[in-house]
């Protein structure tokens, strides 16, 4: 959560652009579903590649720019590279897309609020 006099403040510019920039990253279908697998675990390409259903070289690719972009994180484990989020403010946007998403398809347009 914003603090309370963060939240009082006009966004600067450059926070706009990094937060056009996160939304743009999220907009692909996979990347999402990436994204949404490594706010509930950690995974290694291997098992993200078995869960999203996506092919490896997609996903390898994918993980590079969720990391570039500072929204996934890696650690090697032996000869494994271990992906999570980044932190609980990627988490927590992750959640809310996607709970904003599931009501726009679940709840009458007059119970929306």
């Amino acid at each position: 959560m914003a603090s309370a006099s963060h939240s009082q403040l006009p966004p600067a510019d450059e926070e706009f652009e990094a937060a056009v920039g996160a939304l743009r990253l999220l907009a692909d279908p996979t990347r999402l579903r990436l994204m949404w697998l490594l706010t509930e675990d950690e995974h290694d390409v291997s098992t993200l590649v078995e869960l999203s259903g996506a092919p490896r070289a997609s996903v390898s690719q994918h993980l590079a720019k969720l990391r570039l972009a500072g929204m996934a994180l890696a650690r090697r484990d032996g000869r494994r590279m271990i992906y999570r989020a980044r932190d609980n403010h990627v988490r927590a946007l992750i959640a809310e897309v996607l709970g904003h998403a599931y009501h726009l398809l679940h709840d009458p347009p007059g119970d929306r609020g």
